[in-house]
């Protein structure tokens, strides 16, 4: 028989030392003993049942990663509330400080401007008197 006949034929190639190596000799193939196949699908499942196992687990522990990332994030979230709380309340007690310190802060602004104008005053004041001097001292001389 030849291999190309039929499926369960196998071809093989054995070239012995004094055979033609242009001869192809073909065997039957045999088909496995029934136990052999209930084995083989008995370890084919288990097999698969151990790799969705290890599919179903590594599932498991991602989304425990992830429910863990997500508590993690959350209790950042509200410390980082907590201390928006706490800028906002100190902000606000700033302002109120702030705002019980403006009438003083513009009673200095008005003192600032007096002292400028009285110091303008006094240079004027100078000038007139070291003039009024001169003339004096003119009037001495005569």
């Amino acid at each position: 028989r030849w291999a190309a006949a039929s499926p369960l034929l196998s071809v093989e190639s054995s070239f012995p030392a004094s055979a033609d190596p242009a001869v192809e000799t073909a065997e039957e193939a045999k088909e496995p003993a029934e136990a052999d196949i209930n084995e083989l699908c008995k370890d084919m499942f288990s097999k698969m049942a151990t790799y969705l196992t290890g599919e179903l687990t590594a599932t498991s522990e991602d989304y425990k990663l992830l429910e863990n990332m997500n508590k993690l994030t959350s209790l950042k979230y509200l410390e980082m509330k907590d201390i928006a709380i706490n800028i906002s309340r100190n902000l606000k007690d700033l302002n109120q400080k702030y705002a019980a310190l403006q009438p003083y802060l513009e009673q200095i602004n008005l003192i600032e401007e007096q002292v400028a104008a009285l110091e303008q005053a006094a240079y004027k004041l100078d000038a007139y008197s070291k003039r009024l001097e001169a003339k004096y001292k003119k009037l001495e001389k005569r």
